[in-house]
């Protein structure tokens, strides 16, 4: 999630970054240090110095941290290595590609200590609890202000306002088959257009020159005119991102404005949750059931809103007041069945490839 923004600073923040070390083919060959516990995630994943060397403190294991690329890439990567994991635990699944690793068997049950402190409607797998939820957002279409105010043009609301011909060409999405955010956008329409008729929604997008990215990072902070991080070198005042990410263009501004320099279509949101789980085959599995506990504790949760500009899943973990004065709160965001997700999803990103890239 958010998931980002999840994600929007996650480049900026100071993080514990290391390579990815093995291949799709097989774990990695440094796995027999009882006192290592390897976290494999998304190249988004971000969590503060101080508060990752507490828990390495308490707890005496030491957190190698492996990045996968964007999230849809990482979960590829995670089935592909069911039963010989690269780690311990991977966090940075979410509900829309969720059941492909629960159905492969990636994760084995454990139940992570202030599972309680968090609502039942983010617990995806409450029964089993082969997976933990760790943070929600919402993946909503952003719009750069300054743009839109010098070309004296109201931007978009809602998604069908995306198809009109005065923004065309200005959009920046991610390919809904690598990227989490871009696979969020294509339910988005499913659920508002239908399975009848969402086709036809990205035809007319096509047709408006949407543009995919590969990637979360690339959309936002190559190609999108309002990302501080990409200091304006895009040429896309409109981008697939998180209802969340508007904080980051303000975080470590010297005088900060009354209003974020970046705005969110509300008329575009589907919901997000993030999740983490045990990994089947872990070598550490003491290490990683304390590595879950961690990212549930509150001191992580509380953390998390910015570095990686989500909300937390635990309801008592408080949120800071640059978050709740420049995040964009959504009432009614839109949501799918994971079971219809399950269903559909590969015979959806076949379709929308054909659609959107070829």
């Amino acid at each position: 999630m958010m998931k980002h923004a999840r994600r929007a600073a996650a480049a900026t923040t100071a993080v514990l970054t290391l390579a990815l070390l093995a291949t799709a083919c097989g774990g990695s060959g440094d796995s027999g240090d009882p006192k290592t516990v390897r976290l494999v995630t998304h190249d988004s994943f971000a969590v503060s110095k101080s508060v990752l060397k507490d828990f390495e403190k308490r707890s005496g294991y030491k957190v190698k941290v492996l990045r996968g690329g964007d999230a849809g890439a990482a979960v590829n990567q995670a089935v592909l290595n069911k039963g010989n994991p690269q780690g311990d635990v991977f966090f940075g699944v979410d509900n829309t590609l969720l059941s492909r690793p629960l159905d492969k068997g990636v994760f084995t049950s454990y139940k992570a200590k202030g599972l309680d402190k968090v609502p039942e409607r983010l617990q995806a797998d409450p029964d089993k609890h082969r997976v933990t939820p760790v943070d929600t957002g919402n993946v909503c279409v952003n719009y750069d202000r300054e743009w839109f105010a010098d070309k004296k043009l109201d931007p978009p609301r809602t998604l069908r306002d995306l198809t009109k011909h005065r923004y065309k060409n200005l959009l920046v999405t991610e390919d809904a088959a690598n990227s989490s955010p871009g696979l969020a956008f294509l339910l988005a329409s499913v659920t508002e257009f239908g399975e009848k008729d969402w086709q036809d929604y990205w035809k007319k997008l096509r047709g408006n020159g949407v543009e995919v990215a590969g990637s979360w990072e690339q959309a936002y902070n190559d190609r999108f005119t309002g990302s501080r991080e990409g200091k304006g070198k895009g040429d896309k005042p409109l981008v697939v991102s998180y209802a969340s990410s508007p904080p980051a263009e303000v975080m470590g501004v010297k005088n900060p404005p009354e209003q974020a320099p970046t705005g969110v279509a509300k008329g575009t949101c589907f919901q997000q949750t993030e999740y983490a789980g045990l990994l089947d085959g872990a070598k550490n599995t003491k290490g990683g059931k304390a590595l879950l506990d961690f990212l549930l504790s509150k001191r992580f949760q509380e953390d998390l809103p910015l570095k990686m500009f989500v909300s937390p899943a635990r309801a008592d973990a408080e949120l800071p007041k640059l978050f709740t004065k420049y995040g964009e709160t959504v009432d009614d965001p839109a949501t799918l069945d994971p079971k219809k997700i399950a269903e559909h999803r590969e015979q959806w990103i076949k379709t929308w490839t054909s659609l959107a890239v070829k």
